[in-house]
C-alpha cells in the first residue's frame, strides 16, 4: 500500500514478525510445562510436545490461508461495487453493504459473473494487506450457528485465561511472602510441602493469605474491565524483556546446578496418567491462532511467511524442551512447583536475594499487565456476540453488566482453586482445542469452498497452506474431536477412582 501503512500501523520486516510471534507464543503456559513434563514422563512428553507443535504449525498455516481468502473476498467486493457504480450511477438496485459479503457468500457467488471477475482480478488479489480478525472471518465463511459456536469457544478460552491469571498472581505472592515471614524462610523450593491450612502470618493460614491477595488483585485490576485499556509499545517491550531475563536465568541456574552434580531429578520415561494435563498445557503453550491477523498483516514481505512460521515453531520447540528437561533433571518430581519460577526462591538454588525475589514475583509483574487487556477483549467479544445490527445497548448493560459478567466468573474460579496445572490443562484441552484445531480447520475448508465458488476452480491462493490436501483438514478435525473425548473420559475415570 502507498506509504507502507496499513490499518494495523507501520509495517515491519519478516524477521521482526518472527520475534513478535516467538514472544506471543512463549508466555505463561511455559511456566507450567516443567511440572507437566515430570508428571507425564520425559519420553511421552517430548513426543507429545513435538506432535502438538506440528499440529499447531499446520493450523497456523490454515489461518494464514483463510486471511488471504478473506482479503481477496473484500477486494473482490470493492471491485464489483466500483464496476456497478461505473455502469449505472443512478441505479438503486446495486450491491448491498458489506453484510452481504459476510453472510451470503455462497448465494452471491452463484449469481455473479465469476469468470469476468477472475479475468479482471489483480494477480495480488490474495495479498494480505487488511487485518481481518478471526471473528470477521467466521462471519464471512461460517453460517450463523458456526459464528455463535466460534464466539462461545473464544469466550470460554478467555475466561480460562483470566482464571489462570487471577490465580497465578496470588499464588506467587502467597508462596513468596509466607515463606519469608514464616518459619521456613527461603524454603519455597526445598521440597517442603505445605497445606493450605498451614500458618502463614500468625493466625492467618496460607489459603487465607491467597484469598486476601486475590481480593487485592481483583480490586486493583478489576476496574480496568469497565474501561478501555490498550497495551502500549513500551509496556510490551518491558514485559518481554523481563520474560526473557527470567527464562534465561532459570535455564542457566538449572544447568549450573546440574553441572555441579547437585541435580536431584530422576524423571520417569512415561506415566500415562499425566498425559491429560500435559496435553492441555502444550495446547495452551502453542496458542497463537487467535492473534495471527494482528501479527501477520503488518509483515512487509509475506512471500515466505510459512517458512518463517515453521522456523519459529522449531525454535519454540527447542526452547520448551530445554526449559523442561533442565527442570526435570535439576529438581525432584515432587518438588517441582505448578509455577516453575517458584522453584528458584530457595536459598540453596540461588543465594542472591534480588534474583530470588525477581523470579518469585516475575508472574506478578507480567500477568498483571496482561489481565486488563484480556478482560477488555473478553468483554468486547460478549458485546459482539449479542450485538444486533443498528441496535445499541443501554448504559447499564454496556458499562455494568458486560464488565461484571467478564470479571466475576474467573475470580470465583480462582477463589475456589489455585491448582494452576489443572486450570491450564482444562483451558487448553477444551477451549484451546477448539481455537487451535477445530476453528482453523473449518476456516480453511469453508474459505477454500467459497474461493472456488467466487473465483473459479482455477484460482490459486498464493498463501495456500502447504497442507493443501483435504486429508489434512479431516485429520485435524478427527484429532480435535478425539481429544475432546479422550480428555473427558480421562477426567471421568479419574474422578470415579477418587
Amino acid at each position: 500500500m502507498a506509504g507502507g501503512i496499513t490499518d494495523t500501523g507501520e509495517l515491519y520486516s519478516p524477521y521482526v514478525g518472527l520475534v513478535y510471534m516467538f514472544n506471543l507464543i512463549v508466555g505463561t503456559g511455559a511456566l507450567t510445562m516443567p511440572k507437566a513434563f515430570a508428571t507425564a514422563g520425559w519420553l511421552v512428553s517430548l513426543i507429545l510436545l513435538m506432535f502438538l507443535g506440528f499440529m499447531s504449525y499446520m493450523t497456523t498455516t490454515f489461518v494464514v490461508e483463510a486471511m488471504a481468502a478473506a482479503n481477496a473476498q473484500l477486494r473482490w467486493k470493492r471491485m464489483e461495487k466500483r464496476k456497478e457504480d461505473d455502469e449505472d450511477e443512478d441505479s438503486s438496485s446495486g450491491v448491498s453493504d458489506s453484510d452481504v459479503l459476510l453472510q451470503d457468500g455462497y448465494e452471491r457467488a452463484e449469481t455473479r459473473p465469476i469468470l469476468s471477475v477472475q479475468r479482471r482480478g489483480s494477480p495480488n488479489i490474495f495479498e494480505i494487506t487488511e487485518r481481518v480478525e478471526m471473528g470477521q472471518m467466521a462471519s464471512m465463511f461460517f453460517n450463523k450457528v458456526g459464528v455463535n459456536l466460534f464466539y462461545f469457544c473464544i469466550i470460554i478460552y478467555l475466561y480460562g485465561d483470566l482464571a489462570i491469571y487471577a490465580a497465578a498472581v496470588p499464588v506467587s505472592l502467597m508462596q513468596v511472602t509466607c515463606s519469608v515471614t514464616g518459619n521456613h524462610s527461603c524454603s519455597v523450593g526445598d521440597g517442603t510441602k505445605y497445606n493450605d491450612t498451614d500458618k502463614c502470618w500468625g493466625p492467618i493460614r496460607r489459603i487465607d493469605a491467597y484469598r486476601l491477595y486475590l481480593a487485592a488483585f481483583t480490586l486493583l485490576l478489576g476496574p480496568f474491565t469497565f474501561f478501555n485499556v490498550q497495551k502500549t509499545k513500551y509496556l510490551q517491550i518491558v514485559t518481554s524483556l523481563m520474560r526473557w531475563i527470567a527464562f534465561i536465568l532459570m535455564i542457566i541456574l538449572a544447568l549450573i546446578r546440574i553441572s555441579r552434580g547437585q541435580a536431584e531429578g530422576h524423571p520417569s520415561m512415561a506415566q500415562l496418567s499425566g498425559i491429560r494435563n500435559l496435553f492441555g498445557v502444550c495446547v495452551y503453550s502453542f496458542m497463537c491462532q487467535h492473534s495471527l491477523p494482528s501479527l501477520i498483516t503488518p509483515i512487509s514481505k509475506k512471500k515466505h511467511v510459512n517458512k518463517l512460521v515453521l522456523l519459529d515453531y522449531i525454535l519454540i520447540l527447542a526452547f520448551y524442551s530445554l526449559l523442561s528437561f533442565t527442570a526435570i533433571y535439576c529438581f525432584r518430581n515432587d518438588t517441582l512447583m505448578d509455577m516453575y519460577t517458584l522453584n528458584f526462591t530457595n536459598c540453596e538454588i540461588i543465594n542472591v536475594a534480588f534474583i530470588r525475589y525477581f523470579l518469585g514475583l516475575f508472574p506478578v509483574f507480567t500477568i498483571s499487565t496482561n489481565f486488563p487487556i484480556i478482560a477488555v477483549t473478553l468483554r468486547n467479544n460478549w458485546k459482539t456476540l449479542f450485538h444486533r445490527e443498528g441496535g445499541t445497548y443501554p448504559w447499564v448493560v454496556d458499562r455494568i453488566v458486560f464488565p461484571a459478567i467478564t470479571l466475576i466468573p474467573p475470580v470465583l474460579v480462582a477463589f475456589c482453586t489455585h491448582d494452576l496445572e489443572s486450570l491450564v490443562g482444562i483451558t487448553g484441552a477444551y477451549a484451546g482445542n477448539g481455537i487451535q484445531y477445530l476453528i482453523p480447520a473449518f476456516l480453511a475448508y469453508c474459505s477454500r469452498k467459497d474461493t472456488q465458488l467466487v473465483f473459479g476452480n482455477g484460482t490459486v491462493n498464493k498463501h495456500l497452506s502447504p497442507f493443501r490436501h483435504t486429508f489434512w483438514i479431516v485429520f485435524v478435525l478427527i484429532w480435535g474431536f478425539s481429544c475432546f473425548v479422550f480428555v473427558t473420559a480421562n477426567i471421568v475415570l479419574s474422578e470415579s477412582k477418587l
